[in-house]
């Protein structure tokens, strides 16, 4: 079955006691599954140690609530979605559900429970975890929310929601427990798709994607703004530093400062996917969860490490400041 990718916006206000250590318990030290394999379902132990190999993972739970007021919202999560924590008017934290299960005993162990008695049983495990710095209010604008909505419970986004946040933060996919595929069920649904393969909006990005690289290059050849090799011009991209569908028409009409050439050996691909930046004085910062893949933390070692780049300008510091605070990955936070 081919899995939609659902965002999860979990509340989590870590200025509230409670809060903060739960996140301390079983986010900044995660969860060591042989510790708990005397109450966790066997089932569940082998799915956790095949989907981390450590042994340990972090764990966040929901409480079913009042008259279980949650429980529709938990019945819409899935592994494979997203997870972000929000509290005190910012998204600070996130990851991919990547295991789902029901444990009284094991979150009354980890949380112990509330004033009602009830403890937050509806557990999920994280993987791919990074941390985040974005005010709830550049939620609400992106998503056409009511300027005063929050975050009150445990809240899984509609599809459309769900794409603008995912195509806003580049959300790269981690290990989750899938449904089985179900082939058959997959090709009737390419076969029965009757939407339009091609769009304007797309024809019209492409022609704009060829000026900016016609103003980028000098003749057939151009340097790389990352890892500074001069290559022919098929192998370079007018890479947009603060990405375009998030750009508005003055930012994309901004060609002097908007855009940098970044070659398709690996550059555009970091950059893009939040391994690297660049700080406010030009140098090349990697992300600490880098050597998390080893093939791309060797690349931006061998080509990127200490470089700094001379594409960077106080015109062009506004665009690769959106991209420190929205793309780069930092870890998550202690």
């Amino acid at each position: 079955m081919i899995h939609v990718m659902r965002i999860v916006m979990q509340p989590a206000r870590r200025s509230e006691k409670d809060v903060e250590q739960h996140y301390q318990d079983t986010i900044v030290r995660p969860v060591v599954f042989d510790d708990h394999a005397d109450i966790l379902d066997a089932s569940t132990v082998e799915q956790l140690k095949a989907l981390f190999p450590a042994g340990r993972a972090q764990m966040w739970g929901i409480v079913p609530g009042k008259r279980e007021v949650n429980v529709a919202q938990i019945k819409k999560m899935r592994p494979g979605d997203w997870a972000f924590f929000s509290g005190d008017k910012r998204v600070y934290f996130g990851g991919t559900i990547a295991l789902m299960w029901r444990s009284r005993e094991l979150a009354t162990r980890l949380w112990g429970t509330n004033d009602a008695g009830d403890t937050w049983e509806y557990m999920y495990a994280l993987s791919g975890t990074r941390g985040f710095d974005i005010p709830i209010t550049e939620i609400r604008t992106l998503l056409g929310w009511n300027p005063k909505r929050n975050i009150m419970g445990i809240t899984v986004l509609g599809e459309e929601d769900s794409d603008t946040l995912h195509s806003l933060l580049t959300l790269d996919t981690a290990a989750a427990a899938l449904e089985p595929a179900d082939t058959a069920q997959d090709e009737a649904a390419v076969a029965a798709f009757d939407g339009q393969l091609e769009r304007t909006a797309q024809r019209a990005q492409r022609g704009e994607q060829a000026t900016l690289k016609k103003r980028l290059l000098n003749g057939t050849t151009g340097d790389c703004a990352l890892c500074g090799r001069t290559l022919p011009g098929s192998f370079l991209i007018a890479a947009h530093i603060k990405k375009r569908a998030m750009c508005n028409d003055t930012e994309k009409r901004d060609l002097a400062n908007i855009a940098m050439l970044a070659c398709t050996l690996g550059c555009d691909a970091v950059y893009e996917h939040g391994y690297v930046t660049v700080t406010d004085n030009g140098t090349i910062r990697t992300s600490p969860l880098a050597p998390d893949i080893p093939e791309i933390n060797a690349y931006i070692h061998d080509k990127l490490t200490g470089r700094t780049v001379t594409w960077w300008t106080p015109n062009r510091e506004p665009y690769y400041h959106w991209h420190r605070t929205h793309t780069f990955k930092y870890a998550p936070p202690t």
